[in-house]
């Protein structure tokens, strides 16, 4: 008989019961190669196939936010499919309607403030709490800038008043996890039902695990090696920047969270494979698309964006003697290129606000560069420096002296200040080294998209390396061709120029 059962095993997973002939259908359904899965250690070293199988046979179970992938595939084959209901976690397919008065009343008790200023959430905002909500399972794809953070803490605040288990939050990164606390802190400033020094409980760099705090803000490389019993406290889960999140720790964190009911990602970016997005749904839930940048600087909400790709084009006996570099032999040659560091020393200075140069390798690169742009700057000019190395009260600090400045120079690692981090007053951003990671390029533009005080543009300087040689088009060259790609498919206003270095 063709047909599926389908239960809750927990919050976590589905139990898939049919035949065996099905179930090889099921995982070849569910069976995803990775994105250069040919080039991973472990492909090389024959221990994995380059697969990531999302259907567990042996267990037969699958991730609870594909059950509508599920119903696609029942439905594609004409099979039955019975949905049968647990008597603890109930059904995979129950929404929980939210009544629109008592929601908006809600949202008024809350007393939002930002800055001190009384302030309300978006239309867009309140429909993306509202799904989240209402669903249990979401991954909530809302550009950088838009006021995700916004959003994960009335959820938080409305699963509070409604449950009494405690709410996880996991984030990337340290940095994070303090803006995300110091966010909800100034939410909730006025707010007589939330104090956020007594509510929240911070994890990183070896900080406690334990708390009788009923909100938990945590890096995922804090707990995903934790015991299962340490999850049970909790009721809902909210993984923020989620495209950040490794596969096979967050598969662990998420599989611990057996009795986390609501489940909700929130990213800005998919990196537009399928792989991606489906180990994604499957912990969270279906993409629901908030809305995207075009629209919020269409608004106002945003600001409006202009981008300059500068293409350095070099002498022809540099192309030549480059024709046959490797690609770490064209970076290494780019990055201490002098002319090129001293051009972007010239373009940083020269700008007019506070300008982030965003640089990809610490020693090599982003060093340097701080080190002739403080040397030519003008004494009174404020230069900072942010890595992976700068202490995370540091980047905070210089992330709030930033906001009061009208003309600094940020000199900062992609890894630091592309992801998360908010920065309101960034007028200029430079783009240092090479890229073609759609994730990185969206997010590190967010960080100048946000409103600044003196509702001025933003200008993005996406600096390119031409050094083909006859038909061979260099490697830096070609990751410029696919930033152009995301500008255009995003509605971004580009114009390329020609420079020679």
């Amino acid at each position: 008989m063709n047909s599926l059962t389908v239960k809750k095993k927990n919050h976590a997973f589905l139990s898939v019961i049919t035949d065996p002939s099905i179930e090889n259908e099921l995982s070849d359904f569910f069976c995803f190669l990775v994105p250069g899965y040919q080039f991973m250690p472990a492909f090389k070293n024959k221990m994995w196939d380059g697969k990531i199988r999302l259907y567990d046979s042996r267990k037969k179970e699958l991730p609870i936010g594909l059950f509508k992938y599920l119903k696609e595939f029942v439905g594609a084959r004409d099979y039955d499919l019975f949905v049968e209901q647990d008597a603890w976690y109930g059904r995979p397919d129950t929404e929980v309607p939210i009544d629109e008065g008592d929601f908006n009343s809600f949202i008024n008790s809350m007393n939002l403030t930002s800055g001190g200023n009384k302030i309300k959430p978006r239309d867009y905002q309140l429909t993306a709490i509202r799904h989240g909500l209402e669903n249990k399972n979401a991954l909530l794809l809302s550009p950088t800038a838009s006021g995700k953070s916004l959003i994960i803490y009335a959820i938080m605040r409305y699963f509070l008043h409604n449950r009494d288990k405690n709410f996880l939050i996991v984030v990337p990164t340290t940095s994070l996890v303090e803006q995300m606390a110091s966010d909800f802190a100034d939410y909730s400033e006025y707010d007589e039902y939330f104090n956020a020094i007594d509510e929240i409980h911070k994890i990183y760099s070896g900080k406690e695990k334990n708390s009788d705090k009923r909100v938990t803000i945590t890096t995922w490389q804090s707990i995903y090696k934790l015991p299962a019993t340490w999850f049970e406290q909790f009721g809902a889960v909210v993984g923020d920047e989620a495209h950040n999140f490794k596969a096979k720790s967050l598969g662990t964190i998420m599989g611990k969270l057996r009795d986390a009911e609501f489940r909700v990602g929130t990213t800005g970016t998919l990196d537009g494979t399928q792989t991606h997005r489906l180990v994604l749904e499957g912990h969270f839930g279906p993409v629901y698309r908030v809305t995207n940048t075009k629209n919020l600087m269409d608004s106002g909400a945003l600001s409006e964006l202009k981008i300059n790709v500068l293409l350095l084009k070099y002498p022809a006996e540099v192309c030549f003697q480059m024709k046959k570099a490797k690609y770490q032999e064209e970076i290494d040659f780019i990055v201490s290129n002098e002319k090129r560091n001293t051009f972007i020393k010239n373009l940083a200075l020269d700008q007019d606000g506070n300008t982030l140069v965003l640089f990809n390798l610490v020693e090599k690169h982003g060093k340097p560069l701080y080190n002739i742009i403080k040397e030519g700057a003008h004494k009174n000019r404020k230069i900072f420096f942010v890595s992976g190395q700068t202490d995370v009260d540091d980047r905070e600090m210089v992330r709030q002296i930033t906001e009061r400045e009208k003309n600094a120079i940020v000199v900062a690692s992609l890894g630091t200040f592309s992801t998360g981090v908010n920065i309101r007053n960034i007028h200029n951003i430079v783009f240092a080294s090479p890229s073609k990671s759609q994730i990185k390029v969206l997010q590190s533009i967010g960080r100048g998209l946000r409103k600044s005080d003196d509702g001025r543009e933003t200008n993005l300087y996406d600096i390119a390396d031409d050094l083909h040689h006859k038909n061979r088009k260099n490697y830096t060259l070609n990751h410029a061709a696919e930033r152009i790609k995301i500008y255009s498919k995003e509605k971004f206003d580009y114009k390329i120029y020609e420079l020679e270095i």
